[in-house]
């Protein structure tokens, strides 16, 4: 066995690591895969369970690590971070959707009720379409426009989607039978 051969260190066996740093006013706990990150808006609540990483929180880092320096393994650890840096930006910034009640002759009512956006009057149905809001954002409505706010993006997400889809319109041409309620603006503050 030559010298070259005993300094060699094979990728599988390698580990990378990543820190994320927590700002001011940024704490975050791991309990059995589940990383919740508090902030001044409120807190978030991700699972890594399925993730094949490593994560230690120590004095306002996020250390993350995997066995391994292959593609699939620095895609993993990329993949993790960005999670985690998206929960910080959302418990300091907070993110928020727009969205545009479209109606061209039955002019449509949206409401919120408790968890639930109720859109009321949709091509002059009877009962009103549901679209139910996800974790804890916010929703308002502001005349035609309804504006999606929480610290989480995939709750966000989620809920201006289920408003969005309450009202499509099945069997019909969507070219023609344009109403409904769309998303028009992502703001990430």
């Amino acid at each position: 066995m030559s010298i070259e051969q005993s300094q060699y260190v094979s990728k599988k066996r390698q580990t990378l690591v990543e820190e994320v740093t927590l700002p001011q006013g940024v704490s975050a706990e791991l309990k059995d895969g589940i990383m919740t990150i508090t902030g001044p808006l409120g807190k978030v609540s991700e699972d890594f369970s399925k993730i094949p990483v490593e994560l230690k929180v120590e004095a306002g880092k996020v250390q993350i690590s995997t066995v391994g320096a292959r593609r699939k393994n620095q895609s993993v650890i990329k993949t993790a971070g960005s999670i985690i840096k998206n929960a910080i930006h959302g418990v300091t910034k907070g993110y928020e959707y727009r969205l545009k009640v479209i109606f061209a002759h039955f002019p449509m009512a949206v409401k919120v009720q408790g968890k639930q956006v109720l859109i009321e009057n949709f091509y002059g149905e009877r009962s009103p379409r549901v679209a139910d809001i996800v974790g804890d954002c916010k929703v308002e409505v502001q005349g035609e426009d309804i504006k999606v706010t929480g610290p989480s993006i995939k709750d966000v997400g989620q809920t201006a989607a289920n408003i969005e889809q309450a009202t499509t319109v099945k069997r019909k041409d969507q070219r023609v039978f344009l109403d409904g309620v769309y998303v028009y603006e992502r703001i990430r503050r």
